[in-house]
């Protein structure tokens, strides 16, 4: 039995963190996978309520700060998903590492800062347990114009 039973969505209460819909695929694929006791879970982006928070690339139309709230709400949308994956948040053991692309201006260098939206927000989640191995890297165009794209790979209980 799972002696964290309801501590994470406590935790995301406590912060004012909701989780919204898995929005349906926009193409041939899963929201998440699970192979044995890791879940991948398919790339996601800042959409709310089925419409992108921000579109444009971050160093151009966008700022670091947006970039970063982007990236924050990606990693809400995530939750979103693994939790309609699992049944429960609590299942998650570790977050194990995050792959995250920044719609950027040519130029533009601070990837890191702005996927540290999404990182701080695991943390905040799930504590140690949220820690992750990371690339962020850059991209001439992302779908849809969302400004940040991330996918991640947790361990599950």
């Amino acid at each position: 039995m799972n002696e964290r039973r309801g501590e994470t969505e406590r935790i995301m209460l406590e912060k004012g963190i909701v989780l919204g819909e898995v929005p349906m695929p926009a193409a041939n694929y899963l929201p998440a996978k699970q192979a044995g006791s890791l879940v991948f879970t398919s790339g996601n982006d800042c959409r709310v309520n089925g419409v992108l928070m921000y579109t444009g690339k971050v160093g151009g139309e966008l700022s670091v700060e947006q970039g970063y709230a982007a990236a924050r709400q990606v990693a809400v949308n995530l939750l979103s998903v693994l939790k309609a994956h699992l049944g429960e948040l609590d299942r998650v053991k570790q977050v194990v590492k995050m792959l995250a692309f920044v719609n950027s201006a040519p130029g533009f260098v601070e990837q890191p800062y702005v996927i540290n939206g999404a990182s701080d927000l695991l943390v905040e989640v799930f504590g140690e347990r949220g820690r992750h191995a990371r690339s962020a890297l850059a991209a001439p165009e992302l779908p849809f114009d969302t400004p940040v794209e991330i996918e991640l790979i947790v361990e599950v209980e």
